[in-house]
């Protein structure tokens, strides 16, 4: 299975659909996500607090992928803002994970309290430059504070990793990631800990597409220019998740989704969020 990639802001390939990694440690972790990339996952999204770096890139290497064709993303966690630190925590995931290079590094969260992500953001920008990250970005940044690194820096970053699903389509968000250039990519892609999928509107085009309803909401995703980042240990459910490239909901029925909306459901540490 093939999945898609769009152009990130900085010119390298990004899927479509990735796999979440939260929770998937030890021998089992590993043999989960080599499932995955031997179903044709490519983007594997893991954070130094989700403490399975080193599951990752074992499973990387099991996989017998040539590592070009693998992306691994990482984050950067609050504690280890500011520019040295930034440094240090990136040359620490390298390390764990066994990488010469990142492919994603995000900023996991801007620790506000802190005000040290415009810092840890020039530290990105340098390890950019000298190669040990391929793309730089965010997650849970807000529009104002993706408007603060651009002004203070000039470099725009290629991602922002929100919270994003039906009930949260985040449609301002969107549209500003959409005129600053920046790919949207979304964890808790299906509400976990929701009704979502019973909704009846997702039932019944699931019925109308010969498909199930998690494969509409992701569908909902891709068509709205997000990349989603499910998460799951299991072989049938992952090969479900990654095919959704073979049907195309229409303009209604995407509205008709994003007609859920309720509000953020997600009320943790936006540190260590977890993905599905």
């Amino acid at each position: 299975m093939q999945i898609p990639t769009v152009t990130l802001n900085d010119g390298t390939s990004f899927p479509e659909l990735g796999l979440g990694t939260y929770n998937l440690r030890g021998a089992e972790g590993v043999t989960s996500m080599v499932s995955a990339i031997e179903l044709g996952y490519r983007l594997l999204d893991t954070a130094v607090n989700y403490e399975n770096e080193r599951e990752v890139g074992e499973a990387m290497r099991r996989s017998g992928v040539p590592r070009e064709e693998l992306l691994v993303t990482t984050k950067i966690p609050g504690r280890h803002h500011g520019y040295d630190l930034a440094i240090e925590s990136t040359n620490g995931s390298l390390a764990t994970l066994g990488v010469d290079y990142l492919d994603l590094s995000l900023i996991h969260w801007p620790n506000p309290s802190r005000d040290l992500y415009v810092d840890t953001w020039r530290s990105m920008i340098d390890l950019r430059d000298a190669g040990k990250i391929r793309s730089i970005g965010v997650s849970n940044f807000t529009e104002q504070m993706l408007r603060r690194l651009i002004d203070e820096t000039g470099v725009v970053p290629s991602v922002n990793q929100i919270e994003m699903h039906p009930y949260f389509p985040q449609a301002e968000l969107r549209a500003v990631h959409a005129e600053l250039g920046i790919r949207t990519e979304s964890w808790s892609p299906l509400a976990r800990r929701s009704e979502l999928l019973t909704e009846q509107v997702l039932v019944e085009l699931a019925h109308i597409h010969g498909v199930t309803p998690t494969q509409i909401v992701l569908r909902w995703h891709v068509q709205l220019g997000s990349t989603p980042i499910p998460k799951s240990a299991d072989p049938d459910r992952q090969r479900e998740n990654a095919d959704v490239f073979g049907f195309e909901l229409t303009d209604d029925e995407v509205a008709a989704i994003s007609a859920l909306e309720r509000g953020r459901l997600w009320n943790g540490d936006p540190n260590t969020h977890e993905e599905m």
